[in-house]
């Protein structure tokens, strides 16, 4: 279920999709990393809210990993 990271454009979408693959990979329980990625989504943008980065970080996680899209998404308008 790994994604490739390389092809996602925007660096807070890579790093949060990369996170929530390898912490899962290492045995985390799915809800301790969603928060943990969306602690991390709140680093890349501390301008966010919690109710932003939570809309997210479940957006690109639904998309990259549960239906393994490799179309681009909406997300963000960092670059």
């Amino acid at each position: 279920m790994s994604v490739e990271p390389s092809r996602i454009a925007r660096k807070c979408e890579r790093a949060v999709v990369t996170a929530y693959q390898e912490l899962r990979e290492v045995g985390t329980e799915d809800v301790t990393a969603f928060h943990a990625c969306t602690t991390l989504y709140r680093i890349h943008h501390p301008e966010a809210s919690l109710n932003e980065a939570r809309r997210l970080v479940s957006e690109w996680i639904d998309h990259h990993v549960v239906r393994q899209s490799k179309a681009p998404t909406k997300g963000c308008d960092c670059g």
